[in-house]
């Protein structure tokens, strides 16, 4: 199984206005992205699925992540 780094580009309503976002996590498949998305944008500002709009995926390798814990995960930086 690899693990594959992904970068999520979208919006999500908060309070009475969109926020767009730019989010980047590792997942085995884009289907998996999608919901590590949802699960965590309702887990951490309480946004329903539905308040959620994911507009563009892209994958990406770890090299490119901006996220330090992602490349950490993928083992481009140690953690130090």
């Amino acid at each position: 199984m690899v693990v594959k780094t992904f970068r999520i580009k979208g919006r999500f309503l908060m309070g009475r206005q969109m926020q767009p976002f730019v989010w980047e996590c590792r997942a085995v498949d884009v289907t998996k992205a999608y919901e590590k998305v949802y699960s965590e944008f309702g887990s951490k500002h309480r946004t329903k699925r539905r308040n959620i709009i994911i507009e563009e995926v892209e994958e990406i390798s770890p090299e490119q992540a901006e996220d330090p814990m992602i490349r950490i995960f993928a083992g481009v930086e140690e953690h130090g």
